[in-house]
């Protein structure tokens, strides 16, 4: 493309034009692209602060790579944006995680520039380490990238990444993404300086033949190639921060700005020359670059709804019923202040599980353990085991990295933590990878642990304050969004070990309802009456392990039709659980039972609501489901 041209961003058909671009080019189409991430991450919300940090590098890799070719694996995927955009999805862009539209994170199924699937934080060494070797087994020459946050690298399993890439020498490009250190131009300029010359080629074969010779004189060879060792170690982490990334085997490179475009490519050709072994370049970005709002307030517009884009100020809500996120936040304040043993963790999320308000009334009681799941469950075990009551507020979807954990170190032990569960359910525009609905099937079967559902805001405060009294590990497994405006004015109470509640009497047909589907169950009950002239049972379990079965089974000798509804997995749910107690019971004599939940799919992204509908688990899917049951 000619220097003169003008480009535009509905001008790039194709990530390798990015290539052909001048720098003058490159940095506009930088602010078209966060012009268009802006417009419409405020109408549709997503992850606005992280992708605006990386528009410079995502447009520094594309145009020295070619992506059809060498492979880009994105940690976690809130900041590819940009990346969507600018390999072939611009005009899709505007469907960003909208029903049927475009994901929110990479996707293979998405588009051939998608190279690895991603949603949790951590991955990207591990499997661009596979992908590597692969290469490698099949005699090809292409690049592979992993992009890597600093946030993301205080998991465990990117530091496993690190240790087997260093060990295995294969060639390599590790970017961090470090939006968090701070370092001085003048500081950073000088560590650039020793990073590009001792990156070298030239140099890194002279420093072997030097280190070679030294070992080579008798007796005193091996010492002085230590000595050797030790004073580069010494002289250049003193100006960089590269000494722990050169323990792991890797040549570093950095800090880089990393909204400067040439700097950022003049690196990136520097990174892509090392043909021995693995090289991390460092780069240093800006959360939100580019958008006054996002900059001066990045946590806030890391996950955003919708905004206005002129102010950053969000779309005002229309009602002041509260979050359960928040609900959970302030009653834990309450039993806290009860109880000096209460210990609040969490996994990098403290906004989001609501325990910033407990980080800011209880400082000496919090832990925020970074992104480290598996941590963070033998962490609350260690406190549990020396008297404390510790409440890990973590998502559905992140326990799932800490599973064994739970099992061996938690539930083996019979060790009373809390595992408050947010986001249990569907959550809705991120999409299969953030789902909480695997919990019930993946804890209900583990000895020890007890689960709790809460139908509502009122019943959370119930559940939180009976697990915090139990004598063992218990889980209590809450939505994300919008309570139901139940009352919060009653006063805290222990539930009655295995009791549901009959919260409608009726005859012919029981509809058993878990958790955020016991209200829309109820209407559809009223529904009902009058479709079929009788009123339906409801029936809200509360506990899910252990089983309510004295009533579970009255319900089961009185009923010959049966209708369960769980935002859950179907394969191990809480229907399961009872089929199962009811079948070893003896207590299955051909009722006819029919079961709504979530199927045996990663059910896509869309709106809470949207996806219910689909699902047939709101009101009229429930409705739906008992009238063809009774017809049967």
């Amino acid at each position: 493309m000619a220097q003169h041209t003008p480009i535009t961003l509905d001008s790039i058909m194709d990530p390798t034009q990015l290539g052909r671009l001048t720098e003058p080019q490159l940095a506009t189409l930088a602010t078209e692209v966060r012009e268009r991430i802006i417009d419409v991450v405020s109408r549709t919300g997503g992850h606005l602060a992280p992708s605006l940090g990386v528009v410079d590098l995502t447009i520094a890799l594309l145009s020295c790579f070619d992506l059809s070719r060498d492979k880009l694996v994105w940690d976690v995927g809130h900041q590819a944006y940009a990346y969507k955009i600018l390999t072939g999805r611009a005009r899709e862009f505007e469907t960003l995680r909208t029903m049927g539209g475009i994901s929110g994170f990479p996707r293979i199924t998405e588009s051939p520039y998608d190279h690895f699937g991603v949603g949790h934080s951590s991955t990207s060494i591990s499997a661009s380490l596979g992908m590597a070797l692969a290469r490698d087994l099949s005699g090809l020459k292409h690049h592979v990238i992993a992009v890597i946050g600093d946030g993301s690298l205080t998991a465990g399993e990117a530091f496993e990444g690190l240790n087997l890439a260093g060990h295995m020498g294969r060639r390599l490009i590790v970017v961090l993404n470090d939006n968090e250190m701070s370092i001085s131009p003048n500081v950073g300029a000088l560590s650039l300086f020793l990073s590009r010359t001792l990156s070298r080629r030239w140099v890194r074969q002279t420093r072997r033949e030097v280190l070679n010779f030294l070992r080579s004189i008798p007796r005193i060879g091996q010492k002085l190639a230590l000595y050797a060792m030790r004073g580069e170690w010494s002289f250049k982490s003193f100006f960089t921060p590269g000494m722990l990334f050169e323990a792991f085997r890797f040549a570093y490179i950095g800090p880089v700005d990393g909204h400067d475009i040439p700097a950022l490519r003049r690196h990136l050709q520097m990174a892509a020359a090392i043909e021995d072994g693995p090289v991390l370049l460092h780069v240093r970005t800006r959360k939100g670059k580019g958008y006054e709002p996002a900059e001066k307030n990045p946590t806030e517009f890391h996950g955003v709804g919708l905004f206005t884009p002129e102010t950053g100020l969000p779309v005002p809500s229309n009602t002041d019923t509260p979050t359960y996120t928040q609900v959970f936040g302030n009653t834990l304040l309450e039993l806290a202040a009860e109880d000096k043993r209460i210990v609040a963790i969490t996994a990098a999320m403290p906004e989001g599980t609501g325990t910033n308000l407990f980080r800011e009334r209880f400082p000496e009681r919090f832990v925020d353990t970074g992104i480290c799941e598996q941590h963070a469950v033998t962490f609350a075990a260690g406190l549990a085991i020396q008297g404390y009551r510790p409440a890990l507020a973590i998502y559905s979807t992140f326990l799932q990295r800490g599973y064994d954990q739970v099992v061996h170190d938690v539930c083996l032990q019979k060790l009373p933590v809390t595992f408050c569960i947010d986001r249990a359910g569907l959550v809705g525009e991120d999409g299969a990878t953030h789902h909480g609905v695997f919990d019930i099937a993946y804890l209900r079967h583990i000895p020890h642990i007890q689960l709790l559902a809460p139908r509502d805001e009122s019943m959370l405060r119930h559940c939180l304050k009976t697990a915090f009294a139990a004598d063992g590990p218990v889980a209590v497994r809450y939505p994300r969004g919008l309570g139901i405006g139940a009352s919060l004015k009653e006063p805290m109470r222990h539930l009655s070990p295995e009791q549901g509640e009959i919260l409608l009497q009726g005859e012919k047909l029981a509809i058993i309802a878990v958790g955020s589907r016991v209200w829309p169950a109820m209407e559809a009950a009223q529904t009902l009456r009058q479709e079929l002239g009788f009123t339906p049972l409801v029936f809200d379990p509360i506990w899910l392990k252990p089983l309510p079965r004295q009533q579970l089974a009255r319900l089961a000798q009185d009923f010959d039709r049966i209708l369960f509804v769980e935002e859950g997995s179907l394969a191990g749910g809480f229907a399961s659980a009872v089929l199962e107690a009811w079948c070893d019971a003896d207590l299955l004599r051909g009722q006819r039972i029919k079961r709504l939940g979530i199927p045996d799919v990663f059910v896509e992204h869309g709106k809470q609501w949207q996806l219910r509908e689909q699902l047939g688990l709101r009101s009229q899917g429930i409705v739906s489901a008992a009238l063809e049951l009774m017809q049967k």
